[in-house]
């Protein structure tokens, strides 16, 4: 007699198909020219802090208890809709195929802020404020925009929530007392206090609205309104935020940045060695240990990524907007996403090749 399936093994089923056919959905115009869209918004910014005197300083004005509202604004609307992906019960799954994850916590929390720490000290010694950069750079892993390069590359996007999710628990507990523990063992004075506010500004706000929302708005309208007309809807905002975060945080240090070409190849030298050192480990470690693709990649881009959003707003919360480590964490922006973007049509040309051996999960 056949074993009778479970009501959750069927939702279960229904989920992954969804994931599926979302992995199978082609790219819209929009996105497919992302990277140009990028671009534009990064030349947009500069030339907007060369044509509007003082855009930085009135941007940077407007501040609540040293946070800057414009930025919190763009961080939420990037944040938010990455936030409603945010389920306890996809913490369950971790122990169907923990490899993964654990691969990717290894190198979101150990392999990257000890490179990037190593990497800061050898190349920026005597320039405290970019090696706080690139510190908060290394240490904070992404949780949004993980989730359209995972898209992109055709990654597993169950695991890619699944790590988003974790990945936003983690770094409200473990960011604050990294930078405090590399920027001590540097000898660098930073306010730890203002600090925390960052983190709980930036990342625990949206986390909770996103949490609120979803409960409240499942529970008022289904899951399935929810699923195929909410949160679409709202992921939209997504992209967008992202481009409107770019033309305003370009803005707020284009003066700096052309004023300083001398720092720009200076910080630019940790920063692109710190990637590429963390992207091949992450892609030997992966075909070591016999992932495939969908796992793979999203592994490969989740290990490799930073949260430039929380690095960029917590620089310009410590030191201001024409800071120098505002300059730091600006170019790690600058530099993470052509190499993400990299990273996806690399996964996809290594698929070709059968770079990777595993069998799906």
């Amino acid at each position: 007699m056949q074993d009778k399936i479970s009501t959750s093994d069927i939702q279960e089923q229904k989920q992954e198909k969804v994931a599926d056919d979302f992995q199978r959905k082609k790219l819209s115009t929009f996105e497919k020219y992302l990277p140009l869209w990028i671009g534009v918004c990064m030349v947009l910014g500069i030339v907007l802090s060369l044509i509007v005197p003082g855009i930085s300083e009135a941007i940077d004005s407007w501040q609540i208890a040293g946070i800057s509202v414009p930025i919190g604004i763009c961080l939420f609307l990037m944040m938010y809709p990455a936030m409603l992906n945010i389920q306890a019960s996809e913490l369950r799954k971790l122990g169907r195929n923990p490899k993964p994850i654990i691969l990717t916590l290894i190198s979101n929390w150990m392999v990257s802020p000890v490179v990037g720490f190593v990497l800061a000290r050898t190349f920026l010694p005597g320039n405290e404020e970019l090696i706080v950069a690139v510190i908060l750079l290394s240490s904070s892993p992404c949780t949004a925009m993980v989730l359209v390069w995972g898209y992109l590359a055709e990654g597993n996007q169950e695991q890619n929530v699944v790590n988003t999710t974790l990945n936003t628990i983690t770094i409200l507990i473990l960011f604050a007392p990294l930078v405090a523990l590399f920027t001590g063992i540097s000898n660098i004075p930073i306010d730890r206090l203002l600090l925390i506010i960052s983190v709980m500004v930036f990342i625990g706000i949206p986390l909770v609205l996103g949490v609120i929302t979803r409960r409240s708005l499942v529970n008022w309208k289904g899951k399935d309104w929810f699923e195929t007309k909410y949160r679409p809807a709202v992921g939209n905002l997504a992209l967008l935020a992202l481009l409107t975060t770019l033309i305003v945080l370009f803005s707020l240090n284009g003066m700096v940045m052309l004023e300083n070409p001398d720092l720009l190849v200076l910080v630019s030298v940790p920063l692109l060695l710190g990637f590429g050192i963390v992207v091949f480990y992450n892609l030997v470690i992966t075909r070591l240990a016999k992932l495939a693709y969908r796992e793979a990649t999203i592994t490969a881009i989740i290990g490799s990524s930073s949260h430039f959003e929380i690095a960029i707003a917590t620089a310009i919360s410590m030191y201001g907007v024409g800071s120098i480590a505002a300059l730091g964490t600006t170019m790690g922006l600058f530099w993470e996403v052509p190499i993400m973007l990299g990273l996806v049509y690399l996964s996809k040309y290594l698929r070709k090749k059968d770079f990777w051996k595993g069998e799906p999960m």
